[in-house]
């Protein structure tokens, strides 16, 4: 296996098999051993012998040691040792009363102990300040309670291997929301959380015309009151732009396109949103690394097509190699057997085609990568189904509504953020865009990495440009666009997230999305001088274009970034809780953008 020092960092740190002192005792080889023998045993519940048991395993560790496909890190972690819990995504339900509420948090619990990642939607859940029947007492609210599970997972700590992550979802017309969206702008608080806003097609409409929409108690069904739909887009693109948070769920549309949906709504989605799942439902992902398939200016189709149904048969497998941390979430998987197929590396691809990122080839070339993906796992799933019988649902399914034949799996395709493991292959994360040619990767609990793009250096220095000079100049600024020295077709060549318009950004997802079963993961980033107008016209292009969410991040609104260029100091704005010019209700946020939890009011966003 040809590792970067990085990948190296991370596998002694996180998934390498340790003794009682904590020291590795395993080298990555026989990790990936390790892993490709614990699933491919699964191959024996359907039949197969001793031998064919053996081949599937070499072929799952050659694929693996080669860097073309990875599964998720929770099977990279476990598999083939006690506990072997392999998903990494898990929604799990949270009741509007307080024993339901609590066993949320033992669930959740139980999963993140395991290496899992946790989704819930507060939507069910009364609004603060309503009636407790059983108490005459005032209900806490969504807010109160997510506390509760952010101090929860506080003290879960995934053995040390995986911080615990959670996605926490509210519907747009819940009476909380504007309390819920500026959420994040305290510092310090739900630190353990991505949040997400469940945009509906009627509050979309709303916002558009310019109109008002009903907010709705969840316990009665009634209206509560009724707030200018354009005034709750904008305070949510004015969080976000402060923040990062929220995120926004296009929920309609998710539900529009659910495989199963005589099993029930979807309301959440996992910590990194790519995965809408049902509650107690969970999703093994893995990503084919695009990256290794290039070669004379185009793809090697045929062997990208292997890697494919290699890859649905691996995740198919984990299905039934893994131990559940509960029996409802073992029963639910089972059923609908959802895996999340995707793509890294795609940045590193089209950088070999010789095709700009920020290109109208670069969106072509992912529509017939996306579509080719989508088409190979449907075919693989269909073959799986032939041996081993169709997902339990398949008979009610959209799939069969369609006339499409029997499936292994209710989902074949989504795209994942593949943060750590796209280090561990060596290449681009996801279908993001390269982040920086030379930048600093915070893992690990804020162990420091230093990165510098091996390409862009193997091509200036074969034109004999590169330089100590120019190497310093990219440590601090971390993009090649419009410095001097390098060649125009190197500065086109190797775009970074901060040289790309973000319509290019949002357009890209959308490529994929239109072949992915699930959703993406994608992250529309901004220069720090981006304004809370730009993300709002970000969040309206994503929902004309069919994404079904979409996340933005503006460099510098977090103190601590995953991923950062050169040393620059950042200055936080201080300033205390101002009263709001129209309500008169406590801002949050500082002095750069205040946000009203009362009306919406905000400094920043669009009038």
């Amino acid at each position: 296996m040809r590792l970067t020092d990085s990948a190296w960092a991370v596998l002694r740190r996180r998934y390498l098999r340790r003794d009682e002192r904590g020291q590795p005792v395993e080298t990555p080889e026989e990790m990936v051993r390790r892993v490709a023998a614990a699933v491919a045993a699964a191959d024996a519940l359907h039949g197969a012998g001793p031998a064919e048991v053996a081949a599937t395993e070499e072929r799952f560790a050659r694929r693996m040691a080669a860097l073309e496909f990875l599964p998720n890190s929770p099977a990279l972690m476990n598999a083939g040792r006690p506990g072997g819990q392999l998903a990494a995504c898990f929604v799990v339900p949270v009741g509007d009363s307080m024993p339901e509420i609590f066993d949320a948090v033992k669930w959740a619990a139980a999963i993140q102990m395991t290496g899992g990642g946790t989704g819930f939607s507060f939507s069910r859940l009364r609004p603060s300040g309503d009636r407790v029947a059983s108490t005459g007492g005032s209900a806490s609210g969504p807010l109160a309670f997510m506390d509760v599970f952010n101090a929860a997972t506080d003290a879960v700590k995934q053995g040390g291997a995986r911080r615990g992550a959670n996605m926490g979802v509210l519907r747009v017309d819940h009476p909380d929301i504007l309390e819920f969206l500026t959420a994040k702008l305290a510092p310090g608080r739900l630190t353990n959380f991505n949040i997400s806003v469940a945009l509906t097609d009627t509050f979309m409409d709303a916002a558009r015309r310019g109109d008002s929409y009903a907010l709705v108690n969840p316990r009665t069904g009634a209206e509560v009151r009724r707030i200018d739909a354009r005034r709750v887009l904008g305070a949510l693109s004015a969080s976000a732009w402060k923040s990062g948070d929220p995120g926004v769920l296009f929920i309609d549309r998710i539900n529009a396109d659910h495989p199963i949906p005589d099993a029930g709504a979807i309301e959440a989605t996992n910590p990194c949103a790519e995965q809408p799942l049902l509650p107690f439902e969970s999703c093994v992902l893995g990503s084919v690394n695009l990256a290794r398939f290039a070669r004379g200016g185009d793809v090697e189709w045929a062997r990208l097509g292997e890697a494919v149904r290699e890859g649905v048969h691996f995740l198919d497998n984990v299905i039934d190699a893994n131990s559940y941390p509960l029996p409802q979430i073992e029963a639910v998987t089972r059923a609908h057997r959802k895996i999340g197929l995707g793509v890294m590396g795609f940045a590193d691809l089209l950088i070999q085609l010789g095709v700009p990122y920020d290109s109208d080839e670069a969106l072509a070339w992912a529509g017939r990568i996306a579509a080719f993906v989508e088409r190979e796992s449907l075919a693989a799933s269909a073959a799986l189904a032939a041996r081993r019988g169709p997902f339990a649902r398949f008979s009610t399914s959209r799939w069969a509504a369609q006339g499409h034949p029997p499936l292994r799996n209710a989902t074949t395709t989504t795209v994942a953020p593949t943060g750590t493991i796209s280090i561990l292959a060596g290449c681009s994360s996801g279908i993001e865009p390269l982040f920086g040619l030379s930048m600093v990767r915070r893992v690990l609990d804020g162990e420091r990495l230093l990165e510098m793009h091996a390409p862009f250096r193997e091509a200036m220095e074969a034109r004999g440009l590169w330089s100590a000079g120019l190497e310093e100049a990219l440590a601090e600024r971390g993009r090649a666009r419009g410095l001097d020295g390098v060649p125009e077709d190197l500065q086109r060549l190797f775009p970074t997230a901060h040289d790309i318009e973000p319509e290019v950004h949002v357009r890209m997802q959308a490529a994929f999305q239109r072949h992915s079963h699930s959703a993406v993961s994608k992250t529309v980033n901004l220069p720090e001088s981006a304004t809370a107008e730009d993300v709002e016209a970000i969040y309206r292009l994503a929902y004309e274009l069919g994404c079904k969410g979409v996340t933005v991040y503006r460099d510098g609104s977090r103190e601590a970034q995953v991923l950062s260029f050169g040393e620059r100091a950042r200055e936080a704005t201080a300033g205390g809780a101002q009263a709001c010019p129209e309500c008169s209700t406590p801002t949050v946020g500082d002095g750069a953008c205040t946000v009203c939890p009362g009306c919406g009011w905000a400094r920043c966003a669009v009038a």
